[in-house]
């Protein structure tokens, strides 16, 4: 059976990586989810995709700039689907609080050494905190992150997010002992796929909204789908 992610939430439906993007994913019952993370200027882990506030806030700057506290109260909506209420910028605890996932892959975009250790020291710290250490995937396509993970928190699991074929995902997921591999759609072919799966790895491919390619992929016998539409997923694939 394929497995449901929502992406960011549910991108599609609600502002990406709010809580109540979190909160429409689960209301469909889909109990998995990707989220993307970076470090507040007080090394808070927050939820947010970009380095910078532009495109999903009316604020400008890096959001290394300002603490948590301050990103909490930013309204997130800008650029996304319409919403009633503010949605400000959560931290990676609040969620664990408020959403009982029962899967969470945690990216984190590329980062220095000494940032990417940080990040990964921060997300055992909380996944040890909540009891999440077994239903958490640290994943990245940035080396510097899967080296600090797999030589830091060799107790948390991996997943390499691939989005080009330039180098063979395979080789470079194993070098980095991943158990995920986060393949970019139009990277999933059949035979790509089964060598994946013969070596040991979850294929979770993103980012699928189109009911069509949902089923396709799903009939390849991808492990998961990572989808802006929960509710649509759903529905498509029961």
């Amino acid at each position: 059976m394929t497995l449901l992610y929502g992406h960011r939430g549910a991108k599609g439906e609600a502002p990406e990586n709010t809580l109540a993007s979190f909160q429409q994913c689960l209301g469909h019952g889909v109990k998995r989810c990707e989220l993307d993370l970076h470090l507040s200027r007080d090394g808070e882990l927050v939820v947010i995709h970009d380095p910078t506030l532009q495109r999903t806030t009316e604020r400008r700057g890096r959001v290394s700039d300002y603490s948590a506290a301050e990103l909490a109260s930013f309204d997130a909506r800008r650029g996304g689907p319409g919403w009633v209420s503010p949605c400000p910028i959560p931290t990676l605890a609040q969620l664990f609080e408020a959403c009982p996932f029962e899967h969470w892959q945690l990216e984190v975009k590329s980062a220095s050494r000494v940032r990417a250790a940080n990040t990964v020291l921060a997300i055992r710290e909380l996944a040890q905190r909540f009891g999440l250490l077994d239903t958490v995937t640290i994943t990245s396509s940035s080396r510097e992150v899967l080296r600090a993970a797999q030589h830091l928190v060799p107790d948390i699991a991996r997943g390499l997010v691939a989005e080009y074929a330039w180098l063979d995902p395979l080789k470079v997921a194993q070098n980095y002992g991943c158990q995920l591999l986060a393949l970019n759609w139009t990277l999933c072919t059949p035979e790509r796929l089964q060598r994946a799966q013969r070596q040991g790895l979850h294929v979770s491919v993103w980012t699928v909204n189109e009911p069509a390619l949902m089923r396709r992929l799903a009939d390849f016998g991808v492990d998961s789908l990572i989808t802006d539409f929960p509710g649509l997923a759903r529905a498509t694939l029961g």
